[in-house]
């Protein structure tokens, strides 16, 4: 490749990053004088690819916007970002039509690829692992998506029409702070202003969403994968448990995340050191409690049940279990 060519196709490259490009700077990145740049351009310009001009003291060179390039320049480390983005997104819960353009956009990619980098990533996918199967769940629809994050770049209020657990549909209100992708599943997280309470939605329930006009300020915290996960240790389910267990906060959040359950202090105003160990309440909430003997176990910690009594006999039985299994020769 010629030396000029290469430097239109680097400016090219340049102009595909995004934004607008003054002339001093695309020459210092080629190296070479300003009206070079401009002749540069004009080959571009030439080739169809529709390169603008923004005048003003920061003005220069832009691509118009929404224009489909071709070709995609991407260097090695780039296109294999790339791939395995597009690998890691066909187990977020996709749907099929979503799925489908996951696989011809890695299909483009992989025939432009040069053999060795092909080899290397065919290597990387073999070794590689996931701890969930794709495909498991509903997939939120595409429109609803982009107009949720839409709402959320924004800060604008949403109106979402909406299918609970219990099959009833309805309009709600949102002030939406944040999109959260977790188990395979997509939520949208923020505070509905009629009942004046935080709420958490999952995508793939939302028939209908719509921005409307006005703004809202999002608090400080709103923290929106923080939100999620706090808001499943308190969502309600069949069985409320409380477990008081002697320990520090780390090794009993080693199993029992967030997402799980709420850890409280028996004495909040004790000033002590967060390595210590000293008695926490746990509180979670679940529809079955046989997988919980097995969790308590597994923490190897004194621990005291307060409720409900159903989980002490199933702790007991399940200790009964253990220790006559360890006595078989």
């Amino acid at each position: 490749m010629t030396r000029p060519t290469a430097r239109v196709l680097t400016l090219l490259e340049l102009l595909q990053s995004g934004g607008t490009r003054t002339v001093a700077e695309l020459a210092d990145r080629l190296g070479v004088e300003g009206r070079t740049v401009r002749r540069y351009v004009q080959q571009l310009i030439d080739l169809d690819v529709p390169v603008e001009s923004v005048r003003g003291r920061y003005g220069g060179y832009r691509l118009a916007p929404g224009y489909r390039l071709p070709p995609l320049m991407l260097s090695d480390d780039e296109a294999l970002a790339v791939l395995l983005g597009l690998v890691a997104g066909g187990r977020t819960g996709l749907s099929s039509a979503q799925l489908t353009a996951n696989e011809t956009a890695s299909a483009k990619i992989r025939r432009v690829l040069p053999r060795h980098l092909a080899r290397r990533l065919d290597s990387l996918l073999d070794s590689l692992a996931f701890t969930e199967r794709p495909g498991a769940f509903d997939a939120p629809d595409t429109g609803v998506l982009l107009a949720v994050a839409d709402a959320v770049r924004h800060r604008r209020p949403l109106a979402i029409r909406y299918t609970d657990r219990g099959g009833r549909s309805g309009e709600r209100t949102l002030h939406a702070y944040g999109i959260v992708a977790h188990g395979g599943r997509w939520y949208v997280t923020g505070r509905d202003p009629g009942i004046g309470e935080d709420r958490t939605f999952r995508l793939d329930r939302v028939a209908d969403a719509r921005t409307l006009p006005g703004s809202f300020e999002a608090p400080d915290d709103a923290d929106p994968a923080q939100r999620v996960l706090s808001g499943f240790a308190t969502a309600a389910y069949r069985h409320e448990v409380t477990v008081r267990i002697h320990g520090t906060v780390e090794q009993i959040r080693a199993r029992l995340p967030v997402a799980l359950a709420s850890l409280e202090e028996e004495d909040p105003a004790a000033d002590r050191d967060p390595a210590a160990e000293r008695w926490l309440r746990v509180e979670l909430r679940a529809e079955r409690l046989d997988w919980l003997p097995p969790l308590i176990a597994s923490l190897d910690r004194p621990f005291v049940i307060e409720r409900p009594d159903e989980l002490r006999g199933l702790v007991t039985a399940f200790a009964d279990r253990l220790a006559s299994r360890a006595r078989r020769a």
